[in-house]
């Protein structure tokens, strides 16, 4: 049998095992142990072992645990509740007012947390039930939700970008400034969708009935505003000294957490449940991102092994005589065939190493690309049938959610991010702008 039909064997017995309901990290490193057994004998199993060192030689994943964590704390001691107040506050009485306030709640949470499951969860438990009880329609809750908390690995500090910094050799202060224009470009789409179609539809987000703006004084709006202030503090005080080389990014992660941490204190509300419950919620997700880097590694080591990235590299380039916008069109939608199946992580350490060289062979800047991937994942986890949000919105959002509901709320969005994507491929300085302007390229 060829390397090539080798690797495609791997692929559709990994996939085949996660549709049946198999752990994402167990199917990945199941297939890469067994092919390197099969392939190389007993030493092959060895890749799984070196896989686990090189993880341990990562210094910049102890960013991963910080992040998470300030995320939770910010959720459990209802510093982002504060943040949505003000928002339902200030933008209730307009039609579309608390959706378009969703989507500004997830851009203040992805500035101190860089996962989407965390702006899921909050998302969920903070803005679902008021939407509903808004009487916003279905497809409205679920897509805005959806779509705000994938802006988490966009807008720094986003860990997808810390991975992908550790894959491409690229400085992480860039890319994370990079994900900065598009994020916010992309969130200004979001809110200018809803802004048109509530307009067209008033139905879909009545405003704030009159009564309840009536008990609102101004004085709560006034006393509100300081919430929206909190976030900015914690993201300069994570951001400035890290942008300035004054701290290394995980001494920056270190800063935001405890700046979180001392905000809640203030506040008056870090006590022992809020500190163990993000504690475990913290340790349940860095393991699970660490198992499927582990096997996501060894399967990579695999696929490498058997010279399949050449062979793709020599078929684009070499066989079928691609320009490089092409070939570069086509890895981003191989990104989003593979995002229905696996996580983002999963794709970024088996596949990214592969693109990474190839887009490297092209020209491209690695920066660049990496916000280019990024916007690619954000597409791929709202795919139907397997986006990785469609089902915890599910699993998070009330029975009457279906999943035909589900699948139609995130249309009108995954359209809008390909134009987020399209723009920036057209028109790089979206993304580069900010970078090149600060560090004088």
């Amino acid at each position: 049998m060829s390397h090539e039909w080798i690797a495609i064997l791997m692929f559709s017995t990994m996939l085949l095992m996660m549709i049946t309901g198999q752990r994402v990290f167990g199917a990945i490193g199941f297939v890469a142990v067994v092919a390197a057994l099969i392939l190389w004998g007993p030493g092959g199993t060895d890749m799984g072992f070196s896989a686990v060192m090189k993880v341990m030689r990562w210094n910049a994943l102890l960013t991963l645990p910080m992040f998470v964590f300030m995320g939770y704390v910010m959720s459990e001691s209802r510093l982002a509740e504060d943040l949505y107040r003000m928002f339902h506050v200030w933008f209730g009485p307009m039609p579309g007012g608390l959706a378009i306030g969703t989507i500004l709640l997830m851009v203040m949470i992805s500035a101190m947390n860089g996962l989407s499951v965390a702006g899921m969860a909050i998302g969920a438990t903070i803005a679902l039930p008021e939407l509903i009880r808004h009487n916003y329609d279905k497809p409205m809750i679920s897509g805005v939700i959806q779509a705000g908390s994938s802006l988490g690995i966009l807008i720094p500090p986003s860990v997808v970008l810390v991975l992908y910094s550790l894959i491409a050799r690229q400085p992480v202060s860039q890319l994370w400034l990079a994900g900065i224009g598009p994020g916010l470009l992309m969130a200004a789409m979001f809110i200018l969708y809803i802004l048109i179609r509530t307009r067209l539809k008033p139905s879909l987000a009545p405003p704030m009935p009159p009564e309840e703006r009536a008990e609102i004084t101004w004085g709560e709006r006034i006393r509100l505003l300081r919430a929206g202030i909190l976030p900015l503090v914690i993201f300069a005080a994570m951001m400035v000294p890290f942008v300035k080389g004054w701290t290394s990014l995980t001494e920056s992660s270190v800063i935001g957490a405890l700046s979180a941490v001392i905000a809640a204190v203030i506040k008056g509300r870090f006590t022992r449940d809020v500190f163990e419950t993000a504690t475990k919620q913290t340790l349940a997700i860095t393991c699970m991102f660490m198992l499927i880097i582990t096997a996501a590694l060894s399967f990579g080591a695999v696929f490498d092994g058997l010279g399949a990235g050449r062979a793709i590299e020599n078929l684009f380039l070499q066989e079928m005589g691609l320009s490089p916008l092409q070939v570069l069109l086509l890895m981003q939608a191989s990104f989003l065939i593979m995002g229905m199946f696996l996580d983002d992580t999963a794709m970024l350490v088996i596949v990214a190493p592969i693109y990474v060289t190839m887009a490297r062979a092209l020209g491209f800047d690695l920066v660049w690309y990496g916000i280019l991937y990024t916007i690619t994942c954000q597409i791929a986890y709202l795919t139907p049938p397997f986006g990785y949000n469609l089902f915890l919105m599910r699993a998070m959002a009330p029975k009457d959610f279906t999943l035909g509901v589900i699948y139609r709320s995130v249309l009108p969005f995954v359209a809008l991010m390909a134009v987020t994507l399209a723009l920036v491929i057209a028109f790089p300085g979206i993304a580069m702008w900010l970078p090149n302007s600060i560090y004088g390229q």
